[in-house]
């Protein structure tokens, strides 16, 4: 009588073959896990981003001409000024006043880079009564640099507005940025502005 079944071998044979599935399976199923997740992640970086870039681009496309009165009321602010360490501050038109409330339509805003994040700051009123603060909004954080230009009607790029030893005869065409963000490196920038 012949016997027909696995010896014990061919079982240890076949569990080992199933062992090895089941751990292939386990770390490509924990691949595409962590792949999802990192592109997850790296897709909010990235809407953050673009919000921070729309939000900006609205402010710059609605530059406006009016200049403002500093604190102490004696001089006037340009209304566009950049400096060379992360800083615009400008006016704008277009302030939304849905409620009604007593205050004007042009406003007062700055962008900053500090402590690794990118700041939106603006003023209640037009010209600053002394002791005026402005309010603060994180725009972007894990920012590494952030640099404003101003780029005149001849091509030239300069990192103070106004220029200083500028030719006197060029005018503002558009502001430029250059921000440094993880993961993505260096991102470049370019607003035209409208003629003011």
């Amino acid at each position: 009588m012949i016997r027909k079944g696995f010896t014990l071998i061919e079982v240890l044979v076949a569990f080992l073959i199933f062992a090895i599935i089941g751990l292939v399976s386990s770390q490509l199923l924990s691949q595409t896990v962590q792949s999802q997740e990192s592109l997850t992640d790296r897709g909010a970086r990235l809407g953050d981003i673009h919000r921070a870039m729309q939000i900006l681009q609205r402010d710059i496309m609605q530059l406006s001409s009016r200049r403002v009165r500093s604190e102490f009321g004696t001089e006037h602010l340009g209304n566009l000024l950049i400096s060379t360490d992360g800083v615009i501050e400008f006016t704008r038109v277009g302030w939304r006043n849905p409620l009604r409330l007593p205050r004007a339509e042009v406003q007062r805003v700055a962008y900053r880079f500090e402590d690794g994040e990118l700041l939106r700051a603006y003023w209640h009123s037009i010209d600053r009564p002394p002791g005026a603060e402005p309010v603060f909004q994180t725009l972007l954080t894990g920012v590494e640099e952030v640099e404003f230009f101003a780029l005149d009607s001849a091509n030239n790029e300069y990192p103070l507005w106004p220029a200083v030893g500028g030719t006197g005869d060029a005018s503002l065409a558009a502001v430029v940025l250059r921000i440094e963000i993880a993961p993505f490196g260096l991102i470049e920038r370019l607003w035209e502005v409208p003629s003011v």
